[in-house]
């Protein structure tokens, strides 16, 4: 018998959503018990379920419910839920609520297979109708069952319930209900995920961008840039730990890299978008490990200098993303920062720019500082806006990259976490692209399937 930690599990649960992501056909862990002896192997496999990803499309109306307001009529609205193993019911839908009326008809909404049903067909889903207080105390009017087999019939006579009050049933010999609901529209859509993209041939592309200014000279301790011969410093760290987590997206491996902030030779101008490799022309580097390269060459060459401006390299990333709107290929701004930033306006202005564009944004922040900044900018709580003009889609990510530094030892489970969390808004900011600009996944190839050599002999 295997016994799982709290950790592992959580370890077990991360990788089941990186295979996803990445494409990897399976974990294999080795389990040990007893030092030195080899318990077994576990592996763990991950599919996509195709009966979940369904969402169904589904519109009610209802005809002479009772009448509950003293001085008018109901305002009556609905309450979906869904039945579980134990038989207990959980909330899954609410609709919206119709004023004044004891014949409404609500607009239709959206709810997927899962949340509706759980992927069984035939599990019961009870619906209350309730008229709506002001004070939140609502008024049951009263409920039926149905199944997610029963409402697929659509548009039917078998789509008419009745909706029942127990007390009233109980109570009241002549009563025969509370008035009828009835199903108007079905309609069954499939939802395309991430991995159907991903299956067709869609990748996306890493831009790495480092901030160089603003945190002293790279031969003193006190600096996050400080070339410490032993280990790595706090950018080297963090673009190791989000490079080879984001590398596997990457189709070809080659990043360009960029810094910004910085006197260039041989003149000593200032540049806030310039090639890590000393290459305008060619800026890519291979692999993370030439970006790492790339990145400990440029100190060496490079004098750090102020101002820290985000909005070039993201205007720089946006021109190419502005070029390929047909979805052919997804750009990803990866930026590494110590939380300063001086143009905090003409930044938000071409995020907001940008949002309409087949790009998204990860901002590591490194160091002690506060990030309110990037935390503004990453619109998880208030979307982004500028001049007036809200940002068409959230695209930015931000993750503190002290956060993930596990002070146990324990880097493997930190690494799973900060894989978790950068990840984690990409695939869905991916889809929202596509869904608005109605880009479908490609059909996947078929799987490879080897030639077979027939043997000949002779008789």
């Amino acid at each position: 018998m295997v016994i799982f930690t709290d950790s592992i599990k959580v370890f077990l649960s991360v990788l089941v959503k990186a295979q996803i992501l990445f494409r990897v056909p399976f974990f294999v862990f080795s389990c040990r018990g007893i030092p030195g002896k080899k318990c077994g192997t576990v592996i763990v496999t991950a599919e996509e379920l195709g009966c979940c990803r369904d969402s169904v499309l589904m519109q009610f109306c209802a005809n002479k419910l009772d009448k509950k307001d003293f001085f008018g009529k109901s305002d009556p609205f609905l309450v979906f839920h869904r039945s579980n193993e134990d038989g207990s019911f959980t909330i899954c839908h609410k609709t919206e609520v119709v004023k004044n009326t004891l014949n409404p008809v609500w607009q239709a909404f959206k709810i997927s297979v899962r949340a509706l049903c759980n992927g069984d067909f035939d599990r019961t889903i009870k619906v209350e109708v309730y008229d709506w207080d002001r004070d939140g105390s609502h008024d049951f009017i009263g409920e039926f069952t149905t199944s997610y087999r029963e409402l697929s019939r659509g548009q039917s006579q078998f789509n008419v319930y009745e909706v029942i009050n127990p007390k009233k049933k109980g109570k009241k010999k002549k009563y025969v209900n509370s008035g009828t609901v009835t199903l108007l529209s079905f309609l069954i859509e499939t939802e395309v995920s991430f991995l159907d993209y991903i299956k067709g041939g869609y990748w996306l592309s890493f831009n790495v961008n480092l901030i160089l200014a603003s945190t002293g000279n790279p031969s003193q301790p006190t600096s996050l840039h400080y070339m410490n011969p032993y280990q790595l410093n706090a950018y080297g760290m963090a673009l190791r730990a989000v490079g080879e987590i984001i590398q596997d997206y990457d189709s070809d491996k080659m990043f360009p890299a960029l810094g910004f902030g910085a006197r260039l030779p041989p003149d000593g101008r200032v540049s806030h978008e310039f090639a890590l490799n000393g290459n305008p022309q060619n800026p890519y580097c291979h692999g993370i490990d030439g970006v790492m390269e790339a990145y400990y060459r440029s100190l060496k060459s490079v004098q750090l200098y102020g101002p820290t401006n985000f909005a070039p390299v993201i205007n720089h990333v946006a021109r190419y993303a502005a070029s390929v709107k047909d979805g052919s290929q997804y750009f990803v701004l990866l930026i590494i920062t110590d939380g300063v930033i001086s143009d905090m306006a003409q930044t938000k202005e071409s995020i907001v720019n940008a949002s309409k564009l087949p790009m998204s944004i990860i901002i590591v922040g490194v160091g002690p500082a506060e990030f309110d900044a990037m935390e503004e900018l990453d619109g998880d709580v208030v979307r982004i806006s500028s001049r007036g003009r809200f940002a068409e889609r959230d695209i930015v990510q931000f993750v503190p990259f002290r956060d993930y530094i596990d002070r146990s030892g324990n880097h493997v489970l930190s690494m799973a976490r900060l894989a978790k969390d950068v990840l984690a808004e990409i695939p869905e900011q991916f889809l929202s692209y596509m869904r608005v600009r109605g880009i479908k996944p490609s059909p996947a190839p078929p799987p490879y399937t080897p030639p077979i050599h027939v043997l000949q002999t002779q008789i």
